[in-house]
């Protein structure tokens, strides 16, 4: 897929504008038209995309500090489209684990869950991630919450796949799989209550 650099989109949007009005100033609006709307769709598509494409670029080269200065130069992720809002928090959440600033990547990554997610890739990744970050906690009934989640969503990924299933032995390793009852008719359903044992 053809993209225009980022900063020579940002040189055109400043260009352009001072174009356009010289061009209507010197040979009348309609000779000046073409720039004009050439103009307002790099400024709305600057705004409503941001610079996630061009941040996840940095990523897939592993490029975290680049990745994080390109979405950096987003100018609000409010005013993004919702897929590339949720997107631009995910990747924000993803650097942020991979810097081991981990408050800061669990705050992205529920927001990334929260807006909505396109593929199921994306958000049985974002799980996956946060139930790490739940048993970097010691809070395993929170990891096996996420990791049930992260095995609902339909996943492509061949690499993705693999590490879940990493992640499911190293939680049944670890015993939680059964104490969580994952896979049993027991298992409560989130958001429900258990039952405490009996004191003796």
């Amino acid at each position: 897929m053809f993209t225009v650099n980022i900063y020579l989109r940002f040189v055109l949007i400043v260009v352009l504008l001072p174009l356009a009005i010289y061009t209507s100033i010197l040979f009348g609006f309609w000779y000046s038209f073409p720039f004009y709307i050439i103009w307002v769709g790099m400024v709305v598509a600057y705004l409503m995309l941001g610079t996630v494409q061009s941040a996840a670029k940095k990523m897939e080269k592993m490029d975290f500090l680049g990745a994080e200065k390109r979405l950096g130069l987003t100018l609000s992720p409010k005013l993004l489209f919702k897929t590339n809002r949720a997107y631009f928090f995910m990747l924000k959440g993803t650097i942020a684990l991979n810097l081991k600033e981990n408050e800061k990547a669990e705050k992205y990554l529920q927001l990334a869950k929260d807006t909505g997610l396109a593929t199921g890739n994306e958000k049985a990744m974002v799980h996956l991630q946060l139930a790490n970050l739940a048993a970097g906690k010691n809070n395993w009934q929170g990891a096996v919450l996420h990791f049930r989640k992260a095995k609902k969503f339909k996943v492509t990924d061949p690499n993705l796949r693999e590490q879940m299933r990493t992640y499911e032995k190293a939680l049944a390793n670890r015993g939680v799989l059964k104490t969580a009852g994952m896979g049993n008719q027991g298992m409560h359903r989130p958001g429900g209550k258990r039952k405490r044992p009996k004191m003796r």
